[in-house]
């Protein structure tokens, strides 16, 4: 037996290696179109990006063809390289960086040589390519912008770097992807997806056909269409209303929570990033650091939300019990708390909570407040029950709305005050200034036209979303989910009112509209930077927030102009704009003050800032 053994066990491993062969070479060709195989070319034919639509079905992002020059670099033979670099109108500097470039990447595989050829490049490069062996060139599609507004939403399209290429295997050398905003968020269904040819080489590396008679090949399949929420027109609108001025604007449609415009200031042209220019402007966008135009801040900045927290330090307050509709302050120009303290306010007299709104008396709510908190045995307790309510209005976290990118904004809590005050000693008084919207909070504007937009809705919200349909797919369930605040429906009743007769009685009644009835809220928030190292105040931001029309709400917003001196100036006089243009198509009422605010911007006050002049501070408009 042992001497069969050996013989066997040779045979039976013979046999075994031979099938592998078999199965490898005769049944099995998949291992042949392994990129590294010198035996076969492969070719990827890239789809068309999936077109953008807003609201109204308005054309908003389609494609332009565009022609890349690839290069594998064990391809190149018997090349006239200064021939190349004449044609191409490149140097040799180049020619040698891309080539040394593509032979890290890979030698046998192509990599991008030269992007975004021009139809004429294209066409005096195709005439002499069998010139230069190596070189191929890749049919794909850029971006062409419909419309010059909305880059903030639309983001961008950008080659592939080697930290994507080695994370994600789809992608290979020269591929585009979507950067920033809807492009990047729904990228796997802009895309689409690559179609794939394989070609037989001989052993001289020429192509002598299609291997396994395509059996292997597939097409590519067309990115898929998005509608946006977004309404074109609003959001080209919002645009020019911030002329030379710097914040954001967000409307939002209470009933659903989708965003009808998500405006930044300053912006840019979004076809500054398409084409063989784009990094170039991308740089330069980068670079200016004074007025930030890739900085959204419609999602990023975040602000002392100001007069405008005043209706949830209502709702608050009359939901714990501790004031109602009757409850009476007397406000002396101001509001006397804690040792010698004192809150300055422009109000004077006896408010009920409706009167407190529609005149921003900082009197009723900071005793409001002041109730809310000592309610309880301790202000850990308190100040928890407090952020808890304001947590309710998506405040203080990420709201999980379809962007990449945003900022959760800050509600301070027990928690937080434990680490400034670790053996106690802190009170309602100590805090006094969240009642008014400043101190610790911090806010953006997304959130506030989504508080605003509960505030409408008397409770409830959906999470703010930028895509309304996606072609052969349902939206997320996650925006048609609706969210209840910690807010009693009969307490937003009296906080409406009050919101109302702002616009009829109050610090924003000479921003009417007429034949729209608007509830709204003036605010004015401190805004101090460090200049030279130095705490400094500069003027205070502007800021509205509003919804419309009061008792079948279609519209909210949130307005804030950096360094706008108070609400009614700036941020109140825009909010009305936008709210007559969405709901009549034009501002009708108001051509005097559209084109003034068209036409006047803040220039000269930001140039206070890096000038080091001084800055007017209090400049006493209403809060």
């Amino acid at each position: 037996m042992r001497k069969i053994l050996l013989p066997i066990l040779i045979i039976t491993g013979t046999l075994l290696i031979i099938a592998r062969l078999f199965y490898l070479q005769i049944l099995d060709d998949s291992y042949i179109k392994k990129s590294d195989n010198n035996a076969i070319k492969i070719k990827y034919e890239y789809p068309e990006r999936g077109y953008i639509f807003d609201r109204n079905g308005k054309l908003m992002v389609a494609n332009q063809p565009a022609y890349d020059i690839m290069v594998t670099p064990n391809d190149i033979k018997e090349l006239d390289t200064l021939a190349l670099c004449e044609l191409l109108k490149i140097d040799t500097v180049y020619f040698n960086e891309r080539i040394k470039k593509a032979k890290v990447y890979s030698p046998r595989l192509p990599s991008i040589f030269l992007p975004s050829l021009s139809k004429k490049e294209f066409a005096a490069f195709q005439e002499k390519i069998r010139r230069f062996k190596g070189f191929d060139i890749v049919k794909r599609s850029l971006r062409d912008y419909q419309v010059h507004v909305g880059a903030n939403i639309f983001g961008y399209i950008a080659q592939v770097n080697d930290a994507i290429i080695k994370k994600d295997h789809y992608y290979k050398s020269g591929d585009l992807i979507g950067k920033q905003g809807v492009e990047q968020m729904y990228e796997e269904i802009l895309r689409g997806q690559k179609g794939v040819k394989y070609f037989q080489k001989d052993r001289y590396g020429r192509e002598i056909g299609s291997f396994k008679e395509g059996k292997y090949d597939t097409l590519a399949i067309p990115g898929r269409d998005i509608t946006l929420n977004i309404d074109a027109a609003l959001q080209e609108y919002g645009e020019k209303i911030l002329f030379e001025k710097r914040g954001g604007i967000v409307a939002i449609e209470p009933k659903t929570g989708e965003i009808l415009a998500l405006v930044t200031a300053p912006n840019y042209d979004p076809a500054l990033l398409v084409g063989r220019d784009r990094s170039k402007n991308y740089t330069m966008l980068f670079r200016d650091s004074i007025a930030k135009p890739l900085y959204d801040r419609g999602l990023m900045a975040e602000y002392p939300p100001g007069s405008p927290f005043k209706i949830l330090t209502g709702l608050a307050a009359l939901q714990e019990e501790v004031v109602d509709e009757n409850s009476v302050f007397v406000c002396h120009h101001g509001f006397s708390y804690g040792r010698g303290a004192f809150m300055k306010c422009h109000d004077s007299g006896a408010n009920r909570l409706h009167e407190a709104i529609y005149k921003s008396c900082n009197t009723y709510f900071g005793n409001a407040f002041r109730l809310t908190i000592d309610k309880y045995k301790n202000p850990n307790t308190g100040i928890d029950v407090w952020a808890n309510h304001m947590k309710s209005f998506g405040l203080g976290n990420f709201m999980g709305y379809d962007l990449p990118t945003g900022r959760k904004g800050h509600i301070p809590d027990s928690k937080y005050y434990k680490r400034y005050y670790p053996n106690g000693g802190w009170r309602s008084s100590t805090v006094i200034s969240l009642a008014i919207g400043q101190g610790e909070i911090s806010t953006t504007p997304i959130q506030l036209a989504n508080m605003v937009a509960t505030v409408a809705n008397h409770g409830y919200y959906y999470t703010p979303h930028i895509v309304k349909e996606i072609k052969g797919e349902k939206i997320d369930q996650a925006f048609t989910k609706r969210h209840t605040t910690t807010i009693d429906q009969q307490y937003f009743d009296p906080i409406v009112a009050g919101m109302f007769d702002v616009y009829n009685l109050g610090t924003a009644s000479h921003l009417r509209v007429q034949g729209i009835d608007i509830c709204g809220k003036t605010g004015t928030a401190e805004n101090f930077t460090k200049i030279n190292g130095v705490r400094t105040q500069l003027t205070d931001h502007s800021i509205f927030v509003a919804f419309a029309p009061k008792d079948d709400p279609k519209i909210a917003l949130a307005v804030f102009v950096e360094n706008g001196y108070w609400g009614a100036k700036w941020a109140g006089p825009i909010a009305s704009l936008m709210i007559e243009k969405y709901l009549k198509g034009e501002a009708v009422t108001q051509k005097a003050k559209e084109e003034w605010i068209m036409t006047h911007g803040l220039t000269e006050e930001y140039a206070k800032v890096t000038s080091g002049l001084p800055f007017k501070i209090n400049q006493g408009g209403h809060h």
